[in-house]
């Protein structure tokens, strides 16, 4: 997947736009989503962000969308629970389980379309910045936002070693799956631990590998970063504005609107 999204990324129509007006776009409508108190401007940020993604990014659609069902699982599972869980008001739907009432009330059901409703605004915001921009040019404006420099070179370490386990993971789970390691849950308890462990020392023999390969290059504590990207267009520059603004203007001028 991390392949994936940085060929998207290097590939995308957006790539030569300035990341700062993309980083400063992608934060800042996640920051109205998770602020506003009614799901109006989640919703339309989900809809722009969504439409720019496809649109203006020409990134495919089935792509697209296959990223957005992955955590839009959990956040239906999670708005469920809050619906269930929160509020009072006039009850909209309830059963009885063994002599305890369940039921789904307005208040319950607005706080979890409220919640629904940032969580896919956030999540096709940071989809939005993942498929234009891409990692090497995320760390080179944190780094040009005065952010310490071993501060990024941890989390360019991380980045690339998070997938390094996971291809590692994936490799030892497909030699066991073909040597019947998950044939009963005994077996598949004794697999995974097995997993773990063997991850570990991999993990540990990649580090140092790692630390061995950048003292042959001369490492001095500090990994350059080369940026690509243009300087910003005043169209782009006014765009962006406009944008942010219009997602302020609905968000305090739908504030007291609830879907029910």
């Amino acid at each position: 997947m991390q392949n994936l999204l940085d060929d998207y990324a290097q590939s995308s129509a957006l790539r030569d736009i300035d990341p700062r007006l993309k980083l400063l776009l992608g934060l800042g409508s996640i920051l109205f989503c998770v602020s506003s108190a009614s799901p109006i401007a989640p919703l339309f940020v989900a809809v722009t962000m969504s439409l720019m993604t496809l649109r203006l990014a020409k990134i495919p659609a089935r792509f697209y969308l296959t990223l957005l069902l992955m955590p839009l699982s959990f956040s239906l599972l999670s708005a469920l629970v809050v619906a269930f869980m929160y509020g009072g008001g006039h009850q909209l739907f309830g059963f009885t389980v063994a002599s305890l009432n369940l039921g789904i009330r307005e208040e319950g059901a607005n706080m979890a379309m409220l919640l629904l409703a940032r969580t896919f605004g956030g999540m096709c915001s940071l989809f939005f910045l993942a498929l234009t921009t891409p990692m090497i040019e995320i760390f080179s404006v944190l780094g040009s936002f005065g952010l310490p420099g071993f501060l990024i070179e941890l989390s360019m370490l991380i980045y690339r070693y998070i997938f390094v386990f996971v291809d590692q993971a994936a490799k030892i789970h497909n030699a066991q799956v073909m040597r019947l390691g998950d044939a009963r849950f005994k077996n598949s308890i004794s697999s995974f631990a097995m997993l773990c462990s063997v991850l570990f020392l991999r993990s540990w023999e990649q580090g140092e590998r790692l630390a061995v390969a950048m003292d042959a290059r001369c490492y001095d504590g500090k990994l350059d970063l080369m940026s690509q990207a243009g300087k910003a267009e005043p169209r782009a520059i006014f765009a962006v504005i406009g944008y942010m603004a219009a997602i302020a203007a609905i968000a305090i001028l739908t504030r007291e609107i609830q879907l029910l």
